[in-house]
């Protein structure tokens, strides 16, 4: 395929000013949300096939996630669309001032293996929002889910604006070359670097969704049961590969022991005794994925779990306990099955234990106490936070996604997705009336006055 012909046909589609019409992004958001519906059951086997995504999982965490981004845009769209009035100070006058958002013209969205329809599709439904003509980069690690995107995005969207672009390394350092008006990419930060220095060279905007190590503690006020059964929910969902999962927990001895047990108990719960033969729980993506979590339990003793199987790419819910500060586990995203928890003395140990590494995408503090909730948010800084729950900030649209630092920078998501991948144009619009002499020269003394006057006014 030839890309820069690809990227001239997506140019030219923008330049008709097709994309600025309301009603052409609408239809667009609308046939996305078909997309999902009509095809839930290819995309729920396509998800099985790469990730062993149960349906249920697939349908809350990809497809109802999708439409309800469409759904959330599209009963908004207009209201952002809309100029925004601004004050006009009195050295402008006669005048108005507004703020129009405008598109940035043809952007590059980079997907991610781990929620492969949701990572594609939910930043796809804020650049059309906003406008925007777009080439999407499916990862070559969920190859189900890229080709059923290939196959189905030409049928239902407008092929002279969107497009997707299937294949691995090769196929994205060519598009990297290209001139973008803006890139976002979600994944690690090693490819993060690389995407960065290929935008600067085309001083291209870019909006990067990373990762890091999203810490837990948990407090001897919180309720134990309810708190086991939330962080196994999110910690276990799609196997532990979520960006946003719960990477490590922080708690003193006695609530630890208890909280182990808990999870003990939930797990049960969720998938059985053999969760290998549970319905309910999903795979590993690769066996190169399995192998390196595999590693990361050489030489330690998981209190729960720590069963693996690579030929199916299955890591059973593990425990881990007090690992190593130098070990993989906690050096390293753990992006899988495998849950640390470290003892610490108190609440502030912990928080001590956090600032002293990367900033997370999110962080998650379980306490009945207020006052260390205010401190949790006033002084751990992270992408995004939950007290006494996990994950659950991605299910209100109005919250902005996005990382801070180590974890990523630009958010989407709701009205941040739109604002996102539009700039924000400034307009001063004035009639044909004679201004006052005093703007213009010759400066005088008196000139100055009046103007520093006027200044304060």
């Amino acid at each position: 395929m030839d890309f820069q012909l690809l990227i001239e046909q997506h140019r030219n589609c923008f330049n008709t000013n097709k994309t600025l019409n309301y009603a052409w992004r609408i239809e667009q958001l609308l046939q996305i949300k078909k997309l999902v519906q009509e095809n839930d059951t290819l995309l729920y086997q396509a998800l099985s096939q790469d990730l062993g995504k149960p349906t249920v999982e697939s349908w809350l965490t990809e497809v109802s996630y999708v439409a309800g981004e469409v759904d959330y845009a599209v009963k908004r769209l207009k209201r952002w669309m809309k100029p925004k009035r601004v004050k006009t100070p009195i050295v402008a006058q006669p005048g108005r001032s507004f703020v129009q958002a405008e598109p940035l013209g043809v952007v590059l969205i980079i997907g991610a293996w781990n929620y492969p329809v949701q990572l594609i599709l939910a930043p796809l439904v804020a650049a059309i929002s906003a406008g925007n003509c777009a080439i999407l980069k499916p990862s070559e690690l969920s190859p189900a889910v890229s080709k059923v995107l290939a196959d189905l995005v030409p049928k239902y969207l407008d092929p002279q604006a969107i497009s997707v672009v299937e294949g691995a390394v090769e196929e994205t350092t060519a598009l990297l070359q290209l001139q973008f008006d803006h890139i976002m990419y979600t994944g690690n930060g090693a490819v993060a670097r690389i995407i960065m220095a290929a935008a600067a060279k085309h001083l291209t905007p870019v909006t990067l969704e990373l990762g890091g190590k999203s810490p837990v503690y948990v407090d001897e006020t919180a309720d134990i049961e309810i708190t086991a059964q939330r962080i196994a929910w999110g910690k276990w969902l799609n196997a532990g590969q979520t960006c946003i999962a719960p990477d490590y927990i922080l708690t003193n001895q006695q609530t630890g022991q208890l909280l182990i047990e808990a999870l003990k108990k939930q797990i049960i719960k969720m998938f059985g005794s053999e969760p290998k033969l549970s319905d309910s729980y999903g795979r590993i993506v690769n066996e190169r994925h399995c192998q390196r979590l595999i590693d990361y339990l050489t030489d330690l003793d998981p209190i729960i779990g720590g069963e693996h199987d690579l030929e199916s790419k299955y890591i059973a819910p593990t425990v881990v306990l007090n690992p190593p500060l130098d070990s993989k586990l906690m050096t390293e995203e753990i992006f899988g099955a495998i849950l640390p928890i470290l003892i610490v003395n108190n609440f502030n140990e912990a928080k001590s234990f956090i600032r002293k590494r990367d900033k997370p995408l999110s962080a998650y503090l379980f306490s009945k106490d207020e006052h260390q909730q205010q401190s949790w948010v006033n002084e751990i800084s992270a992408g995004s936070q939950c007290l006494n729950d996990v994950i659950m900030f991605n299910a209100v649209p109005e919250l902005p996604f996005g990382g801070v630092g180590p974890s990523g920078f630009g958010q989407y998501s709701g009205k941040a997705g739109f604002d996102n991948f539009s700039h924000q144009k400034s307009v001063l619009k004035r009639p044909f009336i004679k201004d006052l002499p005093i703007r213009f020269a010759p400066y005088t003394k008196l000139k100055l006055l009046v103007l520093k006057m006027v200044r304060h006014l």
